[in-house]
């Protein structure tokens, strides 16, 4: 991809998400990724129905007039995005494959905490961690964000969600809110959620292909496992292989959310043919209930 034509995709990106994220997700994204605490912000005369807990003595002795203490939700909060781009994210037999609507999803939530002057990180992971964008705030930063989820070309093709959440663990020092979008096609990933969920505010979101739901009866065709090398033939039209391929990706998916939820943490699920923005707004209302 040339200079020219990524900036034009990038573009294309930031006009949608960020529409998404000024008009639909803003409102949301603040009430529900709550800020650290109440920090005092001034004093100001007692008024009727103050809390008289909140009431200053000491200024409302000096003035021998009640005076109350104001405080202020302390807000700036850090969104850490931890992305797979390993060679399943490259799969989709609609308009777009996970990976396009992986970037989207993500840049809607950066543009949001952006909006509430919140940073931004990322994780790019596969087989290894292939990038580490510290957080920052601004919109630059969350266009090279939105650069390098366009553009950059992983390693490794496999995926290793422990090893994401390890490295995760050992930079990110505080508290974060932390959203890992990924296909979530892997296994032995419990232990290092565990301990990222009991740190950080840690939302997985699933994106699947239909087609990864059922194999219809085509014969018998070649299939390619796009995270490994070689050809396997496929009998499409054995009852008992179609039924094993649902039944594997049952088994992932409930196994994603049972994990997610076990350790108190947030989880959606959204095929490419669906609208990820129905699903993060039913989130967001559901969470900051």
């Amino acid at each position: 991809m040339d200079t020219k034509e990524l900036l034009k995709k990038v573009r294309k990106i930031e006009i949608k998400t960020r529409r998404l994220s000024n008009h639909v997700f803003g409102g949301e994204y603040h009430s529900t990724f709550k800020g650290r605490g109440m920090t005092f912000s001034e004093v100001r005369q007692y008024q009727f129905g103050d809390d008289i807990r909140a009431i200053d003595w000491n200024v409302t002795a000096r003035y021998n007039s009640p005076y109350v203490k104001v405080f202020e939700e302390e807000r700036e909060l850090t969104l850490m995005l931890m992305v797979d781009i390993s060679g399943s994210e490259f799969f989709g037999t609609g308009t777009i494959t996970k990976r396009e609507m992986i970037t989207e999803i993500a840049a809607t939530l950066a543009f949001s905490a952006l909006q509430n002057n919140d940073k931004v990180g990322m994780v790019l992971y596969s087989g290894i961690v292939e990038l580490y964008i510290p957080p920052k705030k601004g919109r630059s930063h969350v266009l090279r964000i939105i650069r390098e989820l366009l553009e950059f070309k992983p390693i490794n093709l496999k995926t290793n969600t422990s090893e994401a959440f390890a490295f995760l663990s050992g930079v990110l020092k505080k508290s974060a809110i932390v959203f890992v979008l990924s296909d979530f096609i892997d296994q032995d990933y419990e232990k290092t959620l565990k301990i990222v969920s009991k740190k950080h505010d840690l939302t997985g979101i699933k994106i699947y292909d239909r087609l990864e739901t059922y194999l219809p009866k085509m014969g018998l065709i070649p299939m390619i496992d796009s995270e490994k090398t070689g050809i396997s033939w496929i009998d499409t039209d054995s009852k008992f292989i179609r039924e094993s391929y649902s039944l594997e990706h049952t088994r992932s998916s409930e196994t994603f959310h049972t994990l997610f939820k076990k350790n108190g943490a947030g989880s959606i699920s959204c095929e490419l043919r669906e609208s990820y923005v129905k699903k993060l707004l039913g989130f967001f209302k559901n969470r900051s209930k």
